[in-house]
């Protein structure tokens, strides 16, 4: 968590639950408020003009959604939409300012957190230009095991092809390709259909 839950109640944040596949905010709304993730699965995301979806993020329990959009004047440049069934604790964008600016611990554990997401988006703009599908595939999986995983043994990824495709810009069939070239190389295993790496 990186507010703790019952700091956010007493500072008026409230419990939202979304169904799978509900909008939590669109691409030009407002951000008006902060959300922590309770339960669940979001993805950032946008579309091309083709209609191709493009995954920006995906995130759950703990996290928090397009919380450096508070900081500014900006719209929202993406959708959040739940991917399951999700909880989110909703703090009104005022109140949230107050929060982290009284309290020093809670403004750096958001520094930290917003640092991490400008690793991966480096991280991930930068393998993205490469031409290699496998590349691609191996920067988001060592992000993956890196930020979720504290352990050195194999680490189960909880993407689908299909998301894996939409984060790296790839196709899903070039994902599937990928992945069973890496698991002929031992990169990674492949256990009921899931990527250990």
């Amino acid at each position: 968590m990186i507010i703790d839950e019952n700091l956010l109640l007493d500072n008026g944040a409230v419990y939202e639950e979304y169904s799978a596949k509900e909008i939590i905010y669109q691409n030009g709304d407002t951000p008006y408020y902060y959300f922590q993730i309770i339960s669940g699965t979001v993805e950032l995301n946008n579309y091309h003009e083709d209609g191709k979806e493009f995954t920006l993020n995906i995130l759950s329990e703990g996290q928090s959604i397009g919380e450096s959009l508070l900081f500014g004047n900006k719209k929202y440049p993406m959708n959040a939409i739940a991917k399951t069934d999700t909880k989110v604790l909703k703090l009104a964008k005022s109140s949230f300012l107050q929060l982290i600016s009284n309290n020093q611990e809670i403004m750096f554990r958001l520094f930290e957190h917003l640092s991490d997401r400008l690793y991966y988006k480096y991280i991930m703009l930068f393998n993205n230009s490469a031409i290699d599908p496998q590349s691609k595939i191996k920067a988001l999986l060592d992000y993956y095991k890196e930020y979720f995983s504290r352990e050195r043994e194999q680490y189960q990824i909880p993407l689908t092809r299909q998301q894996i495709a939409n984060l790296t810009g790839l196709r899903v069939e070039t994902v599937i390709r990928a992945v069973k070239k890496m698991e002929k190389d031992k990169l990674v295993n492949i256990k009921d259909r899931q990527i250990y790496y």
